[in-house]
Order: structure tokens, then C-alpha cells, then sequence
């Protein structure tokens, strides 16, 4: 337990949640059962989120105009684009109290060249990697390196879709200039990052930091490929279980935290690994400077630490003094999609059977929307069903049950999530 003023420890919390995810109503739902917090407010917030407040998560000034005006105790950022923007920056410098990276911090996730060269500097096993932002370059680069397997990476922000895997220099060169000329991503593609593929099994690790000290969290296991079979594009993810905390991989996450220290760019927030475990080691594949989604639905329905105790000895530097408790039992989620999703959708879907959802199943909201008593669709990823068990199967089984009491037009979801873990392989 964090050492804090007794009355504060008794006083009842407002706390702000920016983002309008399954990921924020995963944490603000958590939130919500500390005996700590009174009310719970998100921005934007969605159809299932309480106390919504209609503003924008890159409307930095309106963000800081209702801080200034409600006063909340504490304020939680959710997603990447305001870290990268610098809202955390703001608020500090207002003298809000704040959970999550400075926007120099936020580099490790906003730009994967800043990630790749940080491990390089810091020994940080990692993929062998080039980085380019001229066109001419990258075709001279993948004339000699085409046809090896490649993962190509836009270097900036794009919402889990901006890399892709190759195995033929007509592939890579399609995928560079998908990034690079026809700016399928924007501003995100204008600088890329191509590395050599690695062969193995992908974990994702999250821990908790206050600048010094590091709290892993839970390991779990997400599901990128919108398909079956883990064929199809890559999307933000469809579905995710968790795993066993395992010491091994805590050197990952506590070097950069070292590391961006020395640097003198303190990170404060959850630092999020992605990893590649491989016949010759484990390598980091990318770093996250947030909450991953959907792990986040996964990984807190399982904590059993006050999460408001957590928030506050991060930022308030004394998160040596916490221990995370864990339930020994395993959680899954599985996303349900719009039709087309991660490409075009059609959304204003009308989603029915919630109310037939078993009250031990989790429903966590994510591109959904009320429309007086109608809730609507209004994303690529819908909902994270999420289920809890004594082990996989159960907790999968529970997801499924939830999954299958749910209805809109056209809901697209993957229906083998943890099947392969279920038959030994983690993926």
C-alpha cells in the first residue's frame, strides 16, 4: 500500500478516463470498483461508459477547459494519439495530476524508429533494422533484401495497422509504396522502418512504472490477424487470453525504464512490450507507451490490487511500495467486429441480446453508441466479450457464451481465439 495522506486515502475520487475504447471502459470499469472512487467520467467515452463527456481525445484544450473546471483527482489517458500529442505534458504543466507518459516518453510507441534505435543504444535484443524516409532508397535497399521475410513499419502512429509482413521483393515494394507514395496511413508512412522478420510465438508483456520502479503485469496473448487461422489483414486485434506471469521477460521492460531514465525522459504510465519468442532468444518486436487493447480486457478483470492505489503510487513515485495481487484464474475476449473491418464498415448496426448475456460474462464497449433506447454501432471493433475460468477452455467457453447472446447486422468475430494454445502452442 502506497504511504499517502490519510484523508485523501478516505476521500471519495473523480476520476477522468480519456479514450472511447474497450480499453477505457475496461479501466473505467475497473475503476469503479475501488471503495476509493465516487464517480467515474470518459472522454469521449461510448455507448457503454459512464458519465460521458463529448470531447474529442486530440481536443487537447478542451480536455485541459473541463479539467480546469471539474477538478478531477485524477485524470487516466487511454489511447496513444494525446500521449503523442503531449496531453500529459499539459496537464502537468496546469498542475492536473495525471497517469501516463510525457509526450518525449511517448516516443517509444509514436515513432518506431526512436524504439528501434533506443534498444540498439540501450542492448536490447531486437530485429536487425533500417530506417528510410526516401523512396528511392528503400527500392535500392529491397533490390538486395526483397525476397527475405520483412516486417515494413510506418514509422509513426497507426492504430495497430501499419506494418506488414513480406516474403517476395514485389510484396515489400507494394507495401512501401502503400506507406510511402500512396499514404495509405497518412503522415504516419512518410518515414518507415524495415527489419527482418522473426519466426516464433508473440506475447505481449505490460507493466505498470512511476519512473524508477517496475510492476509487471499478467502476460497475455493477442490475436492481430482479423481472420481464422490468423489469416487476413492485421487490425488493432480480435481477441486476446491471458498467461502466467513469468520473471524472465521482466528484464525487457525494467532496461527501457533504465534506460529512458538515463536518457533523462522518465516514463510514467504502462510501458507494454511486444514480444517474439524464438528458437535463438526472445527479441522486442515494438513497445507501446499505454494499455494494449484488447489485453487490458483480459489483464484487469484478474487484478485484484485497487487499480486507484496503482495509478496514484505511479504517479506519485512509490510504486515500490505496492504489490499486485492476481487471481489464479485465466480470462479471454473475443472483439466483435463490423463486417469489413479493418477496412470499409458500415456502422449505425442495431445491437440486440445484451440483456441474454450472462451476468458472469464481461461486456466491454468499444465502437458503440446510444441512440436514445437503440444502441448503435459505431466502429471497426464493436465489443470485447470477455470471460473468466479456471483455465483457458473455461474462460473461452464463458467469451463464446457471451459472444453468441449478441446481435447486429453483418458482426464479424473470430471464432478460434486460444485454439492453438489450446492444443500446446501459445499461439
Amino acid at each position: 500500500m502506497s504511504d499517502m495522506n490519510s484523508t485523501t486515502k478516505q476521500a471519495k475520487q473523480h476520476i477522468l478516463v480519456v479514450g472511447n475504447g474497450a480499453r477505457e471502459h475496461a479501466i473505467a470499469w475497473k475503476l469503479m470498483q475501488s471503495p476509493r472512487v465516487g464517480r467515474v467520467s470518459v472522454a469521449p467515452g461510448n455507448g457503454g461508459t459512464p458519465n460521458n463527456v463529448p470531447i474529442a481525445v486530440t481536443d487537447l484544450d478542451g480536455l485541459l477547459a473541463w479539467a480546469h473546471s471539474n477538478r478531477p483527482d485524477l485524470t487516466i489517458v487511454g489511447p496513444e494519439v494525446p500521449l503523442s500529442l503531449g496531453l500529459v505534458d499539459r496537464f502537468q504543466a496546469a498542475g492536473l495530476r495525471i497517469f501516463g507518459p510525457t509526450r518525449a516518453a511517448a516516443q517509444i510507441e509514436s515513432s518506431k524508429a526512436f524504439a528501434k534505435q533506443f534498444m540498439r543504444r540501450h542492448d536490447i535484443p531486437t530485429a536487425p533494422f533500417e530506417v528510410f524516409d526516401d523512396y528511392r532508397k528503400v527500392m535500392g535497399y529491397l533490390l538486395i533484401n526483397g525476397d527475405r521475410t520483412l516486417a515494413i513499419k510506418a514509422d509513426g502512429l497507426a492504430a495497430g495497422k501499419g506494418v506488414y509482413i513480406t516474403n517476395c521483393a514485389h510484396d515489400a515494394e507494394q507495401a512501401v509504396k502503400a506507406l510511402m507514395v500512396d499514404k495509405v496511413l497518412g503522415e504516419a508512412g512518410t518515414r518507415i522502418v524495415i527489419e527482418e522478420g522473426l519466426q516464433g510465438e508473440e506475447v505481449s508483456l505490460l507493466a505498470f512504472s512511476d519512473g524508477k520502479t517496475v510492476a509487471p503485469m499478467l502476460l497475455a496473448r493477442d490475436h492481430k490477424r482479423a481472420l481464422d487461422g490468423n489469416r487476413g489483414a492485421n487490425t488493432g486485434g480480435m481477441g486476446a487470453f491471458s498467461l502466467a506471469q513469468d520473471t524472465i521477460y521482466e528484464p525487457f521492460v525494467r532496461r527501457v525504464i533504465e534506460g529512458l531514465r538515463a536518457d533523462r525522459i522518465p516514463f510514467v504510465g504502462v510501458l507494454f512490450a511486444g514480444l517474439m519468442l524464438t528458437q535463438d532468444g526472445t527479441y522486442v518486436l515494438e513497445f507501446n507507451a499505454r494499455f494494449g487493447d484488447p489485453e487490458t480486457q483480459v489483464i484487469l478483470p484478474l487484478l485484484k490490487t485497487d487499480l486507484l492505489d496503482v495509478f496514484e503510487a505511479c504517479v506519485d513515485g512509490t510504486l515500490d511500495q505496492i504489490t499486485l495481487d492476481w487471481s489464479d484464474q485465466t480470462a479471454a475476449t473475443v472483439v466483435m467486429a463490423s463486417g469489413g473491418y479493418p477496412g470499409a464498415y458500415e456502422t449505425e448496426k442495431v445491437i440486440t441480446g445484451l440483456d441474454k448475456v450472462p451476468s458472469d460474462v464481461i461486456v466491454f464497449h468499444a465502437g458503440t453508441r446510444q441512440d436514445g433506447n437503440r444502441l448503435l454501432t459505431s466502429g471497426g471493433r464493436v465489443l470485447s466479450i470477455t470471460g473468466i475460468g479456471p483455465d483457458l477452455q473455461g474462460a473461452l467457453d464463458r467469451a463464446y457464451v457471451g459472444v453468441e447472446a449478441v446481435h447486429f447486422d453483418k458482426a464479424h468475430y473470430r471464432t478460434d481465439i486460444g485454439a492453438k494454445a489450446l492444443k500446446g502452442n501459445m499461439a
